[in-house]
């Protein structure tokens, strides 16, 4: 079952949007067990979705989302975002050859800086590129309630080459 709240929303071409999202969604097995949702793309940012479910929780007597679960979302988000990014600089290429490009695809470092404890039914997590350079891509991200509220902020460096 797809927990899809809407169609992606996406400037790239609808095929190699939808190759995307099953690559993160489906073939990313830990995005498929975190059970990540993508929502929108552009060419600098992801946005994308998970709910509670118990498999999920730190914290038993308070309900809370485990701490490494938004540390993985926003880490799985960050990569997304580059992904968008690199797809929107070589537009120029056929979309199978832009899905290539993302084997090399890394972390390098993450950062996590915990606000507010995650309790509810969903979460959002959006990432925006900073920096896309030949080597690395700088993003930052947040983590969100579904009132909006901030819940967890990341930065991180990805190889991209």
């Amino acid at each position: 079952m797809v927990d899809r709240m809407s169609e992606v929303i996406s400037p790239f071409e609808p095929a190699f949007t939808r190759k995307l999202c099953e690559i993160f969604e489906e073939f990313i097995r830990f995005n498929q067990v975190l059970g990540l949702k993508v929502e929108a793309l552009t060419e600098t940012t992801a946005r994308a979705h998970l709910r509670m479910r118990p498999e999920l929780i730190g914290h038993y007597a308070h309900q809370r989302m485990h701490g490494g679960v938004i540390s993985a979302t926003l880490d799985a988000l960050g990569g997304l975002a580059a992904m968008a990014a690199i797809s929107a600089r070589h537009r120029d290429e056929a979309p199978d050859r832009r899905l290539e490009r993302f084997g090399k695809l890394g972390t390098i470092d993450l950062r996590v800086d915990y606000l507010r404890p995650a309790i509810g039914d969903l979460f959002r997590a959006e990432a925006e590129i900073l920096r896309l350079g030949s080597r690395v891509a700088n993003i930052r991200m947040a983590f969100t309630d579904e009132q909006g509220r901030l819940l967890a902020t990341g930065a991180a460096a990805y190889i991209v080459s």
